[in-house]
């Protein structure tokens, strides 16, 4: 999935300002300008749009859930992946939120995906088990849109 689709989700669910999502990513140790910062945040057919690195996805993703979680030192830094995929992005939101199984089933359920918890732990096996399955685009919108609704619920 465009790694920029979700930034600008997490954006918009948190309510988080360009600033803030610079910060997440100093947090990390990956500067951000300003400029780039506003530049990942267009839309595709925007002029002066640039795609979202994998690097620095899996840096703000890791960056969000010293955010949302607090920072612990006793946990050294995950490894930053160099290949970032829906299931990785899938499995660090969900320790972001800290979402449980029952949580992530009502998220997608919440969207109009319904999904078994058989099929959901396939998304967190290690590639290459017998049981892993990839994380399509169309899952991630839901679980997105889903999860949207449930940390910024419409008013009125």
């Amino acid at each position: 999935m465009m790694h920029n689709h979700v930034l600008r989700s997490v954006r918009y669910m948190l309510d988080l300002s360009e600033g803030q999502l610079i910060e997440i990513l100093k947090t990390t140790g990956t500067p951000v300008s300003p400029e780039v910062m506003s530049r990942y945040l267009k839309k595709e057919d925007e002029e002066g749009y640039m795609e979202v690195p994998d690097e620095v996805m899996a840096n703000f993703l890791n960056g969000l859930i010293s955010f949302k979680r607090g920072k612990d030192d006793r946990f050294p830094a995950p490894e930053v992946e160099k290949r970032l995929t829906n299931n990785i992005m899938l499995k660090k939101l969900r320790v972001a939120f800290e979402l449980k199984t029952e949580d992530m089933i009502s998220v997608l359920t919440a969207a109009d995906f319904k999904v078994s918890e058989g099929e959901l732990s396939a998304f967190f096996r290690k590639e290459g088990h017998k049981n892993y399955r990839p994380c399509g685009d169309q899952v991630m919108r839901y679980f997105l849109k889903g999860l949207t609704a449930k940390v910024r619920p419409k008013k009125g």
